[in-house]
């Protein structure tokens, strides 16, 4: 049985739809990304599955309870990080740990024990006596995440989790999520716009796009669907057919001044694609294929962000000149 699932989940402001019918099943010990720009619907989704926020139609269980008819049984099955800092700045860390057991229910010496296991799991236990407002921004992001945990949750919800957050601190978030799922199976659902971010932690990943799903698989595999290397070139003139007659070029699109070809073996291949362009290229990069790349080959948008394109090890050439 799915840890979740949902059934035609719908979400309506007025006219605007936020979320479209969707449909999907989690299972036990899974980290799924929820991967799209601002306002395609991934906040929307969180609300719901986590209560905040009641579909217009459709419904999901959590847990095994329903987010409508048990909304109470389903928050004691969860944690979140929300996306805006929300623990009180004018407690201590152990504070903050201490009220949120409270609001659980748990019981003194449990409480206590729990507030010791997570404070040592994100490294906090030497500051859990210092006021919030003097954490870092990347402390303060750990310690919503053990509060998220205190409670033993079956489910953690992260909203945009590292947004802001120095490399340094991201990383420290990305190996507590993997050990998470990884050691006490815990389920994981991420919301994030960060391609390395969903590339390395998610075991499936589902694109969404103006509310709807358009794609979901694992990474690799959607990585996949795009069928060669990714030549990103910038023309002063860009002619019809200039490549059509390169029978190694599978795909050519043109896309805010960009033209993309999907070449295999496009490293071997530059110096043709260079003599194809001639005088008309200004500059052109090769790179294997990315998050931002399957992106744009299901929605025809970009949702690059500048924070490490290219980053674990995928290959880039870039050449820039004038002729």
């Amino acid at each position: 049985m799915p840890v979740i699932e949902t059934s035609g989940l719908t979400k309506k402001y007025g006219e605007f739809l936020a979320l479209d019918r969707l449909n999907l099943k989690v299972d036990e010990g899974e980290v799924l990304g929820l991967l799209g720009p601002n306002g395609a619907g991934k906040t929307t989704t969180l609300l719901m599955l986590t209560t905040l926020l009641k579909p217009t139609a459709g419904t999901a269980r959590v847990n095994g309870f329903d987010i409508i008819k048990e909304p109470g049984k389903v928050r004691q099955s969860i944690g979140i990080v929300f996306q805006d800092p929300s623990s009180d700045d004018i407690l201590t860390g152990y504070e903050n740990l201490k009220l949120h057991g409270m609001l659980y229910s748990m019981p003194p010496a449990l409480r206590e024990r729990r507030i010791g296991e997570v404070l040592e799991l994100v490294e906090l236990s030497d500051r859990k006596d210092s006021r919030v407002r003097q954490y870092s921004g990347g402390m303060r992001r750990r310690l919503e995440l053990a509060r998220g945990l205190m409670h033993h949750p079956r489910i953690l919800f992260l909203d945009e989790p590292t947004l802001g957050l120095d490399p340094q601190s991201r990383e420290y978030i990305w190996g507590y999520i993997h050990n998470l799922a990884r050691q006490e199976k815990v389920t994981v659902i991420i919301t994030s716009h960060y391609m390395e971010e969903v590339d390395r932690l998610c075991t499936r990943l589902a694109i969404i796009d103006e509310g709807a799903v358009v794609a979901l698989d694992t990474p690799a595999n959607l990585k996949r669907v795009i069928g060669g290397d990714v030549v990103s070139l910038r023309l002063r003139r860009n002619r019809d057919g200039m490549f059509s007659h390169l029978d190694f070029v599978r795909k050519a699109e043109t896309k805010g001044g960009m033209t993309y070809l999907t070449v295999v073996n496009a490293s071997e291949r530059l110096p043709e694609i260079l003599r194809a362009a001639g005088m008309d290229a200004v500059s052109v990069e090769v790179h294997s294929p990315t998050l931002n790349d399957v992106f744009f080959h299901y929605t025809g948008k970009e949702i690059r962000e500048g924070s490490g394109e290219g980053s674990w090890g995928e290959r880039s050439i870039t050449y820039s000149g004038k002729r």
